[in-house]
């Protein structure tokens, strides 16, 4: 007989190492079962085929997955030059293939062309939807439809690697940017053609891959040992400034109520009382500080 599942409350944050093969909500899943939690969210999906940082919430730090959508990714990506898929991964069919005769040099003087504030067309194989219908759906009909291009930015392009027919590039990012576009766009202007083979995350706003932990790895362990990989519910807010409240002000913040704001702080406020976070808060009517995500942590 099937013993029933017992959640628990979990409140934190997992830093997990993503294997290639699974989606973000099956790994979120898998995670949230080995600590039983009965809340669980994560911060903006990575590709089945990509591996690397997908940061997993718990609990109350759920109130805080979206803050991580619009932050700054960087990734490690592998392109295949010589070989055209009709998606611009590995997934895809190929659709040409050529000669690699690239120089480093030309790679070097390439680079530049793809940095700073540019254009992407985005893939027809993407979650975007037209007429409520994701492209990729038409895409599989063999259906393909005008797409505006996008602006994104690309912080930094960097070599890692260059043998043979196979580029390694680590790509700083901002939100929104497709690197199997990045891989064909390269590959068109090298003349030879180009994929994405394969992509690993390593980075996530100030979040990084140190201190992340494997599926596998996890279920080795006991509970105990498990929650150590936890990190704090504020571990998605360390880039927003701190306001440390007691007495009446902590009092009527928690039960959402202004509080004065002291001079020099803008934007969102991450709120402590004492060591404890109470929640974020962001400045309104009066130029006085107004709950906007309370948190009701455990003792």
């Amino acid at each position: 007989m099937q013993v029933k599942k017992t959640w628990k409350r979990v409140d934190g944050v997992l830093l997990l190492d993503k294997p290639i093969g699974l989606s973000s909500n099956d790994a979120l899943q898998k995670a949230r079962r080995l600590f039983s939690a009965a809340k669980g969210g994560h911060t903006g999906t990575l590709d089945p085929l990509a591996t690397g940082l997908l940061p997993l919430c718990f609990g109350e730090a759920t109130k805080f997955s979206a803050d991580l959508l619009d932050a700054d990714k960087t990734y490690e990506a592998v392109l295949k030059l010589g070989v055209t898929t009709d998606s611009g991964d590995a997934e895809g069919a190929i659709t040409a293939t050529a000669a690699v005769n690239v120089s480093a040099e030309a790679v070097f003087k390439a680079l530049p062309q793809f940095t700073g504030d540019i254009q992407q067309i985005p893939p027809m194989h993407s979650a975007l939807k037209r007429d409520g219908r994701p492209l990729y759906e038409l895409a599989r009909q063999g259906i393909e439809v005008e797409r505006e291009p996008r602006a994104v930015t690309i912080h930094a392009l960097e070599v890692l690697a260059f043998v043979g027919d196979s580029l390694t590039l680590r790509v700083a990012c901002s939100k929104g940017t497709y690197i199997r576009v990045l891989a064909a766009d390269l590959g068109a202007v090298l003349g030879c053609g180009a994929h994405l083979a394969a992509l690993r995350r390593t980075v996530v706003g100030d979040l990084s891959l140190q201190g992340s932990v494997t599926l596998d790895e996890l279920a080795a362990l006991d509970e105990s040992e498990r929650l150590a990989y936890l990190q704090p519910v504020d571990a998605l807010l360390h880039t927003l400034p701190v306001l440390t409240v007691e007495g009446e002000a902590a009092m009527r913040f928690r039960h959402g109520n202004p509080i004065d704001l002291p001079p020099g702080l803008d934007g969102k406020i991450r709120v402590y009382e004492g060591s404890r976070l109470i929640g974020i808060g962001e400045p309104g009517q009066s130029g006085r500080l107004w709950p906007k995500r309370l948190v009701q942590l455990a003792d």
